[in-house]
């Protein structure tokens, strides 16, 4: 017979340890990322909003330019870097 289990006393911190800089549904502001290319109508802009996604969910994709994509009040979304973009605090 095994004796069940105790549950660990939950952290006190409510956001998990993670290595990324942001989780999902975190509120964050920053600056919209425009990919170079023919994208010469599209000008950066400032934001605030939740993270919807964080990375492109494919290993190594991300390598160079860690991104992040962020939905807004209007239910559209931005793309920005990590770099620029912070944790808003509540």
């Amino acid at each position: 017979m095994t004796t069940p289990r105790k549950n660990p006393t939950p952290p006190s911190n409510p956001r998990p340890r993670t290595d990324a800089p942001f989780l999902v549904g975190d509120r964050v502001k920053g600056t919209s990322y425009v990919p170079p290319g023919p994208h010469r109508r599209e000008a950066p802009e400032n934001f605030e909003g939740v993270v919807v996604q964080v990375g492109s969910g494919y290993a190594g994709v991300d390598a160079e330019h860690a991104f992040l994509w962020v939905k807004l009040k209007d239910h559209t979304e931005r793309q920005a870097l990590v770099a620029d973009t912070e944790l808003v605090e509540e």
